[in-house]
């Protein structure tokens, strides 16, 4: 059976009661157990008003980022829509203008091709003018058949002229 004693007062005025025997770790199981109680209510208390804090938090947020979002007016739609446009001129402006230049490339390396192709032939012909000339049948047709013979010294007449340093081809030659 357990004993009750009365404790003496203390300084805050409230007397103690001290219970002694075998009950006693009953009552104290009891106590720490109203203890923990009390502690887990109080967590959950904490956690609940952090959790309405971070609601709050939460919508006030949500909040101001409502009152930041543009809102669509006239104006706006008429505004974007002219940049729209602007933007949309101007890129088909550009690829207009490169498909242009790539279609003068294009023409110009084609014509640079019939350049080359118009110089080759032109070389192989004048190879071919030049393999055809034979100088010697030349001097011999000319000497032979036609009676030519290269000038000698004294016909030959040779004049200053001072006026210009060229000779026109239709003037007259003066006389000696």
């Amino acid at each position: 059976m357990a004993r009750v004693r009365k404790g003496a007062a203390t300084t805050s005025g409230i007397a103690r009661t001290y219970v002694d025997g075998n009950t006693v770790r009953k009552v104290q199981e009891r106590r720490q157990e109203a203890l923990r109680q009390k502690r887990k209510q109080q967590k959950a208390l904490e956690r609940e008003k952090i959790l309405q804090d971070r609601e709050k938090q939460y919508r006030a947020q949500q909040e101001r980022l409502r009152n930041k979002t543009v809102e669509m007016d006239a104006p706006f739609i008429a505004t974007l829509t002219i940049a729209l446009t602007c933007t949309l001129l101007m890129c088909f402006s550009y690829i207009r203008l490169q498909t242009n230049i790539n279609t003068r490339i294009h023409s110009i390396e084609l014509m640079k091709q019939q350049l080359d192709q118009l110089k080759s032939e032109n070389d192989a012909l004048q190879n071919s003018i030049d393999t055809s000339l034979d100088l010697d049948r030349i001097y011999r047709v000319a000497t032979q058949e036609l009676g030519m013979v290269y000038a000698d010294d004294s016909q030959t007449i040779v004049y200053d002229k001072t006026e210009s340093e060229y000779v026109r081809q239709y003037e007259n030659i003066p006389k000696y």
